[in-house]
């Protein structure tokens, strides 16, 4: 259930923190997600009003478990084992808790409930190992020295991974991506809780796109053409060297500065094909098969094969003018 749970929350790379006590509000915030391109949400536990409080809380987790049955619903701020009973009773899949309560993950650890609790110290990841536990959150994340911090947690902890929260960002969060160790990131700009109380779905809608954007790294790579010789090809190449793209001769092709592929015979595509970069490969599959762009797994490109620990480059089935799609990734620790 732990390893099944983290892996769905890696590949959505991106979970709002949303502080909500209206059910109504809790529906509304979920559509504008998904609407934007996020099927996971954490709710989270604060409120000033008490038990009442979060008795409204957990039925916005019913509520958006009844409503939006594709949306991965979890709890956070999940302070002590009776929070998280509460939050599991109301649906909630996932526990998220900004420190390292051993009473809290215990219960969790004997519900077979997915916790993560908040660690930012050497001291308190070695807590988490004795529990059992390899994927932590990073709690206050920009506080406690963000990705410098994280790159320090590799050597000594190679089999723990974080998910990142506390100071990100759209501005920040691809610099997160980038670790090796970081499975996903939370945050709450794209729904503040000002957005929320002036019912602001659809500018929710659009923070989150540009935030799927943000954790996705999408980068243009480069343009392959297609000719028909390698005489037509090498031609083409002495006429973008006037423009400044430099070409340089590989068996099947020239590259032309960073930007043009030249291919000496007819590749993929009618007229070739147009590369993106992305900073993961799988949650970006993810994500576009959402909109029915699916991969062409024959194509396929690993690190560390034959073990094939990540994907490094594949072609998706949609074209565009002509032209074939291809991702590679960009970092890969």
């Amino acid at each position: 259930m732990f390893e099944s749970m983290s892996a769905a929350i890696e590949k959505s790379g991106f979970i709002p923190v949303v502080t909500v006590e209206k059910p109504e509000d809790a529906e509304k915030i979920a559509d504008a997600l998904i609407k934007g391109g996020i099927s996971i949400m954490e709710i989270a536990f604060r409120t000033t009003d008490g038990q009442a409080g979060f008795n409204r809380i957990a039925e916005c987790i019913r509520i958006v478990n009844r409503t939006h049955p594709d949306m991965l619903v979890g709890a956070g701020t999940v302070i002590n084992a009776a929070l998280a009973q509460k939050a599991a009773a109301a649906g909630a899949v996932f526990m998220v808790s900004p420190g390292f309560n051993p009473e809290t993950i215990d219960y969790c650890i004997s519900e077979s409930i997915p916790v993560y609790p908040g660690v930012n110290s050497a001291s308190q990841i070695e807590a988490a190992l004795a529990k059992g536990l390899s994927v932590l959150k990073f709690f206050p994340a920009e506080a406690s020295g963000g990705v410098k911090t994280l790159n320090a947690f590799e050597g000594p902890f190679p089999g723990i991974r974080f998910i990142p929260t506390g100071g990100i960002n759209d501005q920040n969060i691809g610099e997160y991506m980038k670790c090796g160790n970081v499975i996903s990131a939370g945050g709450s700009w794209m729904v503040k809780e000002s957005l929320i109380a002036e019912k602001k779905w659809n500018e929710i809608t659009i923070l989150s796109k540009k935030t799927v954007s943000a954790m996705l790294g999408f980068t243009f790579a480069h343009m392959g053409m297609n000719f028909d010789s390698d005489a037509a090809a090498t031609e083409a190449a002495a006429v973008l060297g006037l423009f400044g793209y430099e070409g340089t001769e590989n068996p099947a092709s020239w590259f032309c500065g960073d930007a043009f592929e030249l291919m000496k015979k007819k590749g993929r595509g009618v007229h070739g094909h147009v590369g993106f970069y992305t900073y993961n490969i799988e949650r970006a599959l993810a994500y576009l098969s959402r909109f029915g762009i699916n991969p062409v797994m024959e194509t396929a490109q690993w690190f560390g094969e034959p073990q094939k620990s990540a994907l490094k480059f594949i072609y998706l089935d949609k074209s565009v003018g002509g032209f074939e799609i291809h991702l590679k990734r960009l970092y890969c620790k």
